[in-house]
């Protein structure tokens, strides 16, 4: 029987942030990053589980060769840190899972054996021996929480010298014991300024040299970081904004500066995208730009909130809009503005409102 490969993805730091940060944004984070990984397979790999912080794949009846094996642990290191340095760039929410979430790390586990299946419920998954060596060495005596570990028996398979030295990766020999077996593996620590991290287009801030067209303020009983959740949590958003069919999103990611909703209404579509805009020290900020809307070129919102005691904030509510057609400023003026002015008074008082109930 041919050998097959085992290759176990485990984020770190996992269990220490799930207890110490706010639960929905830290597992919406967690499952961003699972899903990356997912997508950063080029082995063609099947998922067999997703445990919780760790996805367990396998390569039935087949074990890549050398340079295939370091490539694959190689995307995987860039495609997680990749995404990392996203988060942390585009960041505009203020809760601590989404502050310290560029701390998480990631350990890659590869092991090869003759596997065995068992099928649960029509799911037919791997079993036995090598299936349990592999989540052992999860558990080991490496002093650190970022790296690969390639078992004795794959590392005999590839023909992987533990004298093996490149620019991401350089091993050495390892081994711990588990109920009384000693088990043999090579690991590097993994340096992720040597990879090559994916380049992503900088979100630049809006910079208006004018008044804004509309303002609206209002005193919130609210924190001015819950007051942010209402607003950049797109679940809420159906309570207080009235008038909306239906809200589509992304519901396993946390807002960021360039993430997209659209609002459906009466049929129609109207795409936002997240983005934000310089402010004071002590303030928050979340905007919308969106180039749907009647009457107007390009549409900014931006909700500014500004922090009064511990339990109370200011939300100050400023519309921009670009008119570049003589018949759309016309337009503007005589029906847009209007409108505009009652739907900033409808998101005011529906936020308002929506804070009430809670």
């Amino acid at each position: 029987m041919a050998k097959s490969l085992l290759f176990l993805p485990d984020i770190s730091g996992y269990t220490k942030f799930i207890q110490t940060t706010e639960i929905e944004h830290s597992q919406h984070v967690i499952s961003e990053l699972l899903e990356i990984l997912i997508s950063a397979n080029t082995e063609d790999l099947k998922l067999a589980e997703i445990e919780g912080d760790a996805l367990f794949f396998y390569k039935e009846g087949e074990i890549p060769s050398q340079e295939r094996l370091l490539v694959q642990i190689e995307s995987m290191f860039t495609a997680f840190y990749s995404h990392l340095e996203l988060l942390k760039k585009n960041r505009i929410c203020p809760c601590q899972a989404c502050a310290t979430a560029p701390n998480l790390e990631l350990k890659v586990i590869a092991h090869a054996g003759n596997l065995q299946h068992i099928e649960v419920q029509g799911n037919r998954k791997p079993f036995g021996q090598q299936v349990i060596e592999a989540h052992r060495l999860m558990k080991n005596s490496i002093a650190s929480n970022n790296y690969a570990l390639i078992s004795r028996p794959l590392a005999l398979e590839i023909q992987l010298s533990q004298y093996y030295s490149s620019k991401l990766f350089r091993f050495r020999k390892g081994r711990d014991t588990y109920d009384d077996k000693e088990l043999e593996y090579l690991y590097s620590n993994i340096d992720k300024d040597n990879l090559q991290l994916l380049q992503f287009s900088g979100i630049k801030e809006m910079a208006f040299e004018r008044s804004p067209d509309l303002t609206m303020t209002k005193e919130f009983p609210l924190s001015a970081s819950k007051l942010m959740e209402y607003i950049t949590n797109y679940t809420f958003r159906g309570e207080w904004a009235k008038g909306v069919d239906s809200f589509e999103y992304k519901k396993n990611e946390v807002t960021r500066q360039g993430t997209e909703h659209v609002c459906v209404i009466n049929g129609k579509h109207f795409n936002f995208t997240a983005v934000t805009k310089p402010v004071e020290a002590n303030q928050l900020v979340y905007g919308e730009l969106t180039t749907d809307i009647p009457f107007a070129d390009k549409t900014y919102q931006f909700f500014i909130i500004t922090p009064l005691t511990t339990g109370s904030s200011n939300l100050k509510l400023e519309l921009f809009w670009e008119v570049k057609s003589p018949i759309k400023r016309l337009l503007m003026v005589v029906v847009g503005r209007r409108s505009f002015k009652k739907n900033l008074s409808n998101a005011m008082h529906g936020l308002y409102s929506f804070v009430g109930r809670t």
